[in-house]
């Protein structure tokens, strides 16, 4: 939904010889998903409109499994990032490629049942310190929370650091800007039409604690950002549920990884208390080993704690 061509990420063994990147195919990604989903240990799966009628609708992988299907139901421009493309260094503005009828049934056309395939959806927003883009972007929401409600869907919310943000913003207001947004916007929504839970950059324990705390009704979730090291990821995940978040939605921290399977199993032992994040990283490194996998980089320098990005792209 980000990036085309290169969204499935590199190949881990290059298949081209002339040093040019090479990137996963569609059908290659799509058994990565599909042996992420028979290991058992996520709750969410969240994919694109696309790739969720595969799994899920054609072949109803999620029939049996605990885990629960979900697509990200709008794509606003903060996160084309195409090659060559510059949309994301412009506020955001608002967009949808699917309709929430195809989520849930398969196709505009198809009949409605009682039981929707999949229903839920990722919708996300970005604040920027700009009226006028801000303001389209809360009319969409509103737009869409009116359509997913009569549609009886089911959504969580994304709340995107600002991507091009307005006025006099600086880095160490936002996320303080970011929360005062949260609050105010769902503020102005009854409890019957907000979101499962949110989807948040993680800005540190005080960002975290004030959201958490302002209103316990309000699930808070993280989201994972640029790959970075192992120990980035481990120590995010450990350090937002200490201070309060209850969803962690990994995409390309995961995807990334030398071996999915076996990082997810590290991140689920973290969140269970079973090890911490610096000894989880010296597991998942005896692991790889042990396996005959190649890490991406020494233990030592996956050990090192490196500053993620607060934007998508």
């Amino acid at each position: 939904m980000a990036w085309g061509i290169t969204s499935f990420g590199k190949r881990r063994i290059p298949a081209a010889v002339d040093g040019a990147d090479r990137y996963r195919t569609k059908p290659e990604f799509l058994d990565e998903i599909r042996s992420v989903i028979d290991q058992g240990i996520i709750d969410i799966v969240l994919a694109s409109t696309s790739t969720m009628h595969q799994l899920a609708h054609t072949e109803r992988l999620f029939d049996n499994s605990n885990a629960t299907p979900a697509v990200r139901i709008n794509d606003t421009t903060d996160i084309w990032i195409m090659r060559g493309a510059s949309y994301f260094k412009s506020p955001s503005v608002c967009f949808r490629s699917s309709y929430i009828q195809e989520a849930q049934y398969g196709s505009l056309s198809s009949p409605r049942t009682d039981d929707p395939v999949v229903n839920l959806g990722l919708y996300s927003i970005t604040f920027n310190n700009n009226l006028q883009a801000d303001l389209n972007s809360l009319n969409a929401f509103r737009e869409f929370r009116r359509e997913a409600e009569a549609a009886g869907f089911k959504y969580f919310l994304e709340v995107f650091a600002p991507n091009s943000p307005g006025g006099d913003l600086a880095s160490e207001d936002i996320p303080g800007y970011m929360n005062d947004c949260i609050a105010r916007t769902l503020a102005g929504i009854p409890l019957a039409g907000r979101p499962q839970f949110l989807k948040i950059p993680y800005f540190g324990p005080r960002a975290l604690e004030e959201l958490v705390s302002f209103d316990p009704s309000v699930v808070v979730g993280v989201l994972g950002g640029s790959s970075g090291t192992t120990h980035d990821a481990f120590k995010l995940i450990a350090d937002a549920q200490k201070y309060g978040a209850r969803v962690a939605l990994f995409g390309r921290k995961i995807k990334d990884s030398e071996h999915p399977l076996e990082f997810i199993r590290h991140l689920r032992a973290i969140v269970a208390g079973e090890t911490n994040a610096t000894e989880a990283v010296k597991q998942y490194h005896a692991t790889l080993q042990a396996k005959g996998y190649k890490s991406n980089r020494s233990l030592e320098d996956d050990l090192v704690l490196t500053q993620t990005e607060l934007s998508y792209a």
